[in-house]
């Protein structure tokens, strides 16, 4: 089995940044692809990005491409998100996903995070 546990969330004001981690334990080996999802109130739970062992990411959703940045240490089987120039409608829930295949969708994801609250204020 493997856990994820988040850190970071909080609200925030437009424009500012915050910035997630994703630590891995258990039975990392079958944590090839670790990455990010999320879900805002009555919508479904869609993809932000994601990132293999290697270091080779999964292009951004369009809606965060070039405010978000995602990382990994290895050493340390953690998977980080920063958030810059926030906006109201990123709020969401965001999950901390992994697995050992590819995990653009919910369906190839095997694990996920509890999530972590994102609030921003407009």
């Amino acid at each position: 089995q493997v856990q994820l546990v988040e850190s970071g969330g909080g609200l925030v004001e437009a424009g500012g940044s915050l910035r997630l981690s994703c630590a891995a334990s258990g039975r990392t080996l079958s944590t090839n692809i670790m990455g990010w999802f999320r879900q805002a109130p009555g919508k479904e739970r869609e993809f932000v990005v994601a990132i293999s062992g290697r270091g080779i990411i999964t292009p951004y959703a369009d809606s965060v491409k070039g405010r978000f940045t995602i990382s990994r240490d290895n050493a340390k089987n953690t998977v980080y998100l920063q958030m810059n120039s926030l906006k109201p409608e990123d709020t969401a829930v965001y999950y901390c996903a992994a697995g050992r295949f590819t995990i653009v969708t919910p369906e190839g994801v095997n694990y996920w995070g509890q999530g972590t609250q994102v609030t921003v204020s407009s």
